[in-house]
């Protein structure tokens, strides 16, 4: 068994969908910064977001077609499922904005985005250094990283939804904003939980 080559293309795979995520964030983050063209710069999110799925459905066939995996097959599942969430996460917000009729975003939603870009370019580190085990010391320092920049976006969640329901006297606005915090903030959970697996994958493979 030791003599078959593990197939190394997952690697490939997993930091073309990190690209796709660090993408679609900056490109959310732009079109907050530059609300006047948030609508028509809406249907690029939405083909980021299509690209990103289709990148995850080829890891997924290729993880059934080949013999010998790089890591376990359960991690490299649980992996690009969460790494895809992140930018799902991301659209959804972005699709309710437009729904909803935004006006314009709130600051604390766009440092959220803020918050998001940070931690995706940590996502995407720690997948990029995956490769070679010898990164160990730099994933896990990274991860821990990722961890405080999601109690940061819990911490701007629980401010701005203490401040809605203290001052919004608008009942659908209060519960549309609720829903775009939420949404957004599960984008930030999920990175935290992709932070976790890679965790798992270092300690068990390391």
């Amino acid at each position: 068994m030791r003599f078959i080559p593990r197939e190394e293309k997952f690697y490939d795979l997993f930091e073309e969908l990190a690209d796709k995520i660090e993408e679609g964030g900056k490109l959310f983050l732009d079109m907050l910064l530059n609300y006047d063209s948030f609508e028509p710069r809406l249907a690029k999110l939405k083909e980021i977001e299509h690209e990103a799925d289709i990148i995850t459905h080829r890891t997924y066939e290729k993880m059934h077609t080949t013999f010998l995996t790089p890591i376990d097959r359960e991690d490299i599942y649980a992996l690009v499922n969460k790494m895809d969430s992140i930018l799902d996460m991301t659209e959804a917000s972005a699709i309710r904005m437009s729904l909803y009729k935004i006006k314009a975003p709130k600051e604390e939603l766009i440092q959220q985005a803020k918050l998001l870009n940070e931690a995706t370019a940590k996502v995407k580190m720690i997948v990029r250094g995956l490769r070679d085990m010898k990164n160990a010391k730099i994933i896990l320092d990274a991860c821990v990283e990722i961890n405080t920049l999601e109690n940061a976006g819990d911490q701007i969640l629980r401010t701005v939804m203490a401040k809605l329901f203290e001052h919004e006297k608008d009942p659908f606005e209060l519960i549309k904003w609720k829903e775009i915090f939420e949404r957004f903030e599960e984008a930030m959970d999920v990175c935290e939980d992709v932070s976790n697996i890679v965790e798992g994958i270092v300690l068990k493979n390391g």
